[in-house]
């Protein structure tokens, strides 16, 4: 049932937001050069790897200066960049992931081999679901590069503070799953992305 939701709502959204995503990708390659896409490779169900989408908004190699981005004003990020972050529109091109069947609409956010390794053996129960492109965790940490960009020591803040809540959170989801639950999550992500 899940399955068929996911792959519906994202065949929907993409075809309605195709216009937007043709804007999107040339005023990407407007400004810098370098791919339309970023792709970078995240731990899935399982532990399984899979290469994650989204519109590119950094200069090219930019990750290889760091994972963490810190602040919204990182100089690392493009023009287009800023403004596909701060309205969470370089997310949509996950729903593609989706219809691969390598994540779903809604779940844990997948992380990086690098954090995923530190994770205690109760919270690897994370990846025994697929994972989404929102939930409870990306609500409650919507502004997560702005945190990030206040500490002292982003690395540290990162994984002492924010990941550990963030599988806490994921936790509370994992354990009463629903339909209806997944379009509460969508509906706030939404009303999140509108605000």
């Amino acid at each position: 049932m899940k399955r068929f939701f996911d792959l519906c709502v994202s065949l929907t959204i993409l075809v309605i937001f195709f216009p937007f995503g043709v804007i999107i990708s040339m005023l990407i390659l407007l400004e810098s050069r370098g791919g339309i896409f970023y792709r970078q490779q995240r731990v899935g169900r399982n532990g399984i790897e899979f290469s994650l989408l989204k519109f590119r908004t950094m200069n090219p190699d930019s990750d290889k200066l760091g994972q963490l981005t810190v602040g919204m004003r990182d100089p690392r990020i493009t023009r287009i960049g800023y403004f596909l972050r701060k309205t969470k529109l370089d997310e949509f091109p996950q729903f593609i992931n989706v219809i691969l069947g390598q994540m779903s609409i809604v779940g844990p956010r997948p992380e990086v081999r690098e954090y995923v390794d530190l994770y205690s053996d109760a919270q690897l129960k994370i990846l025994s679901v697929k994972p989404g492109i929102t939930d409870y965790a990306s609500l409650e940490y919507f502004d997560e590069s702005r945190l990030l960009g206040e500490s002292e020591n982003p690395q540290a803040t990162y994984i002492q503070e924010i990941m550990p809540a963030k599988l806490k959170l994921n936790e509370k989801y994992l354990n009463d799953p629903s339909i209806w639950k997944d379009l509460h999550v969508m509906w706030c992500t939404f009303k999140k992305m509108i605000h």
